[in-house]
């Protein structure tokens, strides 16, 4: 028994006319004719009596009748619920992201994308570049939000896309009573003087290289503590510890204890969204990323 089979019966048993349902299924008559007996041949049981002036149901037919529009109805309701899950407007949707992307794209971004999937089940993980990235290639994540990595991978299999969604300024964060505090900006050569709070190179690589490029050509700063979050690394600049470069959205965090200045040449760090290439045409995926695209455009206007 198939699900043709069924339609074609069905249509039958609602017309009781074998022309008026062969119309209705935009086909000729005699066709349908011979699927509706080889389904009664196939179940063992006539469904209809059949006479020159009259079709009617037997007590099988109209039993079939019932079962069959129940069944066809879920199976064309399931069917469109795997399309949404196709179309990218229902399913789960797995995010991870650093904590700069709280001060930045992501206020505007969640709200977006509930707005256009409201029925997409969006998690949201607070991670660091190093560990979203693992997390993508072992498919614990869907989207990764990360700052300064690339999507290079060590196997065809993991292969990971990256775009850039959004590029800040990096600035120098330092106590307030810090003699460079006062200065309109500062230089490399200035920086190497300050004791560093830097991050593990393990956990966020792109990052540690993004501003070990910008010290290098004062011969790379002194880090004297390493922590994994920047309101860490907060803390201790405004204990007094030394100075980081950080992000400029900080600014958002900062106490009065802290100063904040840019640095010279304005060098500039990028977050990015990866994800995974099997995923390439996910198009919950493509929803979620057009959704940092439109929210980064609206902060760099």
């Amino acid at each position: 028994m198939e699900i043709r089979q069924l339609r074609y019966f069905l249509a039958v048993a609602e017309e009781l006319h074998f022309g008026r349902a062969a119309r209705r299924l935009h086909m000729s008559q005699p066709p349908l004719s011979t699927q509706v007996g080889r389904l009664e041949q196939e179940i063992g049981v006539s469904l209809f009596e059949r006479s020159t002036r009259r079709v009617a149901l037997t007590a099988a037919g109209r039993h079939l009748k019932e079962r069959a529009s129940r069944l066809l109805g879920e199976f064309d309701a399931l069917r469109a619920e795997m399309s949404e899950y196709a179309d990218g407007v229902a399913g789960d949707l797995t995010v991870g992201f650093v904590s700069s992307a709280n001060y930045t794209v992501l206020p505007g971004v969640v709200p977006l994308f509930r707005s256009r999937r409201p029925r997409v089940n969006l998690t949201l993980i607070p991670l660091t570049s190093g560990e979203q990235l693992e997390r993508l290639r072992a498919g614990a994540l869907d989207v990764a939000i990360v700052r300064d990595e690339t999507a290079a991978s060590p196997s065809p299999a993991a292969a990971l896309m990256s775009e850039v969604v959004y590029e800040e300024r990096l600035v120098a964060c330092l106590p307030a009573g810090h003699p460079l505090s006062s200065r309109r900006e500062l230089s490399a050569a200035e920086l190497v003087e300050v004791p560093m709070i830097s991050y593990p190179p393990s956990l966020m690589p792109g990052f540690v290289n993004r501003v070990s490029d910008v010290l290098a050509a004062a011969g790379g700063g002194r880090v004297v503590e390493e922590v994994v979050h920047q309101e860490t690394a907060l803390g201790f600049v405004s204990a007094g510890v030394g100075t980081s470069i950080l992000p400029e959205s900080v600014r958002q965090l900062v106490p009065p204890s802290i100063a904040i200045v840019p640095l010279a040449g304005s060098p500039t760090t990028h977050l990015l969204a990866a994800w995974p290439e099997r995923h390439e045409r996910s198009a919950v995926v493509t929803a979620f990323v057009d959704c940092l695209r439109e929210v980064s455009a609206t902060l760099k206007r």
